[in-house]
């Protein structure tokens, strides 16, 4: 959301289209669309990676790799690219799901194709290749930009290893093997300490707190610990005052993220997703009802609960202004939740 727009890509009926609708009266202001239709049985049709709104103009991919920078406050397109053809990659079994990523004049996409071509960074402004790297097969997790182990750094989880580049030129900084069935990484890595991050996967893996350490021009990583206690499917968790608050395959759970010691597993979620705000998670349940929990570890707390919207509902939920926007693929609603 940004200059009281709301952005999004949705499938409509042979195209996909990325729409701007009033965030006051969820009247639609502009569309892009083009031809494309990517359609899968259990995740369902349409594009999957949420557009990112930077300095004036969206970035938008699309299921089946179109890549678009548009104006924003009219849709009007400045550049294009599809970045499955650009790579050599072939699509993956549940589409293009990483969101572009932002940084440094950059577009940093992870299309997942060989030869230095698994991660890439785009000029924002022109769509030029700045650089390639790595020649691993994509999962389905976003390009993530912070600072660990004193370093500036992407965080990057392809389908075998979750790794470090630096942003200038996509040099690894460091890996650590993290292997699932059929390669499905979906959650967002998160910093927990100065030299510390988090993962976890579903589809039998787990959780785990990796550290780096320093050497050479890179890093060094070891597993302070690893468990089954958090296994994020298709959704991410969130850190709050040294506890990470998850959907561990559908049930929420609350972890210490120095010890990986479980402190509660509390409400069936399914596998929605969940908002950190105020001190509370704000959860958008499988079946579209919005619930607000305590984030506190002595005990699982559900303090309201309501329904929001009718049929399977993965899609991310948005806090800006006050306002809290929720949407699946077939409606969209926006709820006031300030005071």
């Amino acid at each position: 959301m940004a200059n009281g727009l709301a952005f999004t890509i949705e499938q409509r009926r042979g195209d996909e289209v990325v729409a701007a609708y009033d965030v006051r009266t969820g009247r639609e202001r502009w569309t892009n669309s083009w031809k494309a239709l990517f359609a899968e049985v259990l995740g369902g049709n349409g594009p999957r990676a949420t557009p990112v709104w930077d300095d004036g103009r969206i970035y938008a991919l699309g299921a089946t790799g179109e890549l678009r920078c548009l104006e924003a406050a009219t849709g009007k397109l400045i550049w294009n690219k599809n970045i499955l053809t650009d790579s050599g990659a072939e699509n993956l079994q549940w589409g293009m799901s990483a969101s572009p990523l932002v940084v440094d004049g950059k577009v940093i996409v992870a299309p997942g194709g060989p030869h230095g071509s698994s991660v890439i960074a785009y000029d924002k402004l022109t769509g030029k290749r700045v650089w390639g790297a790595l020649d691993d097969r994509a999962a389905y997790d976003s390009p993530t930009i912070a600072t660990v182990g004193g370093r500036r750094q992407l965080l990057v989880i392809t389908a075998k290893r979750a790794v470090g580049l630096d942003v200038e030129d996509g040099k690894l900084l460091w890996e650590f093997p993290w292997v699932t069935q059929n390669d499905i990484n979906v959650a967002q890595p998160i910093v927990v300490a100065a030299n510390r991050i988090f993962l976890s996967s579903a589809y039998g893996h787990g959780a785990a707190v990796v550290e780096l350490t320093p050497h050479g021009d890179g890093f060094e990583t070891r597993a302070v610990w690893a468990n089954n206690r958090m296994k994020n499917k298709f959704n991410s968790a969130v850190l709050y005052e040294g506890f990470l608050y998850g959907l561990d395959d559908g049930i929420l759970a609350c972890v210490d993220a120095g010890s990986g010691e479980l402190k509660w597993k509390g409400g069936r979620y399914g596998y929605g997703q969940l908002l950190l705000a105020s001190g509370h998670l704000v959860v958008l349940t499988e079946e579209g009802d919005l619930a607000l929990v305590r984030a506190a570890p002595d005990q699982f707390q559900e303090v309201a609960r309501f329904s929001a919207l009718q049929g399977k509902t993965w899609n991310i939920p948005a806090i800006s202004d006050g306002l809290l926007l929720v949407r699946n693929e077939v409606e969209m609603a926006a709820f006031r939740i300030s005071e």
